[in-house]
């Protein structure tokens, strides 16, 4: 059954503190006292916001203080809810608001609504060492996804976060068997339709979401432009756009990273900010799924970069990223219908959600 749902993301700096408490912990905990149905808290390897302060695990130093992206997916009431709470976290950091398709009790193919059928990303929660056949779960998920073509699929490593609304994190000394996962996969409608039931065969007790998306590139060819919308929509309200790029440590552009690279042109160019996440295990495009196990780091792991400001920064931060993708990687946007973003004393945006999507593809 499909249900429809928002998502609530934070982006933030890992010693941001919220009184006593490290505000990675009073996120969690609120998500906790909600019963949010799954939630996820996952490092990032580099970025930088409003302030244009970059953090990264390439300098010991700068690795203190690293990125963190906090998600949390349910219900609209239950998410609504949280609202007013986060407000009161309210630091240096951007955080959005996302419509979602939540799938529910027994995942099928569902026959998608029509506003997912040019382009979806599907978004699957699962335990660190959930495991299918003996294989870890994100493995056979990310093989099943790569069978059936998709463009892409990136699984990340959580240190804590909820799923069915109980709370899990990560420990020194534990199994951490439950602790958070999830796999984000992006591909046409159809294919993403046609391997739900799949999915679904799969996994003990799947928590997935369902977003909206447009493909723009794969491994260096234009598929679509980004799609820009309008700045507000019908009713006056500001619109925002996210810039995706999944690409994978082992590509490099002039001897650096490509993902390092986008980060650093982004910021030369006064975008608002960028986050870069580091996977263990995906694909995109024809690539077979690579990466490293468990809590290993290698050269070859996916790693995915996300841009979120105004339509109008995002077409020149594309123009960036088109240049730095020239022969691999891919590239999606999605229109944002709510964002607030600040860097300690200013502030714009809110948490008020826009009405108006991107036109069909």
């Amino acid at each position: 059954m499909i249900e429809e749902g928002l998502k609530l993301t934070s982006y933030f700096g890992e010693r941001q503190r919220v009184g006593e408490a490290f505000l990675a912990d009073a996120l969690a905990d609120l998500y906790e006292r909600h019963g949010i149905a799954a939630s996820i808290v996952v490092r990032g390897v580099e970025g930088f916001g409003l302030r244009h302060h970059l953090r990264t695990d390439h300098s010991l130093t700068l690795s203190e203080d690293l990125p963190l992206v906090s998600a949390a997916v349910d219900r609209p009431p239950r998410i609504e809810a949280l609202l007013e709470e986060t407000r009161l976290l309210d630091g240096p950091g951007l955080v959005s608001l996302e419509r979602v398709r939540l799938l529910t009790g027994e995942v099928g193919r569902e026959g998608l609504p029509g506003e997912l059928r040019g382009g979806a990303k599907l978004t699957i929660y699962l335990g660190r060492r959930e495991k299918v056949f003996r294989v870890p779960a994100f493995v056979a998920v990310c093989d099943l996804l790569h069978r059936r073509g998709v463009a892409g699929a990136t699984a990340f490593l959580g240190v804590d976060g909820t799923a069915h609304g109980r709370r899990e994190r990560a420990r020194f000394f534990g199994r951490n068997a439950d602790v958070p996962m999830m796999v984000i996969a992006v591909g046409t409608g159809e294919q993403i339709d046609g391997v739900l039931p799949e999915l679904g065969a799969l996994l003990r007790r799947p928590l997935i979401n369902l977003e909206r998306v447009r493909v723009c590139k794969r491994d260096g060819v234009a598929l679509a432009d980004p799609q820009v919308p309008h700045g507000v929509d019908e009713h006056g309200m500001a619109l925002w756009q996210k810039l995706t790029v999944y690409t994978s440590e082992a590509a490099e552009y002039r001897g650096q990273p490509v993902h390092r690279a986008i980060t650093r042109r982004l910021r030369s160019a006064g975008m608002s900010g960028a986050t870069t996440l580091r996977g263990m295990w995906g694909f995109y495009g024809d690539h077979a799924p690579h990466g490293d196990r468990l809590v290993q780091v290698g050269r070859r792991v996916p790693t995915v970069t996300i841009v979120i400001d105004t339509p109008e920064r995002i077409a020149r931060a594309y123009g960036v990223v088109d240049e730095l993708t020239d022969g691999s990687g891919l590239v999606t946007s999605e229109t944002i219908p709510a964002m607030r973003s600040s860097d300690g004393r200013d502030h714009r945006g809110g948490l008020r959600l826009a009405t108006r999507h991107l036109p069909r593809p």
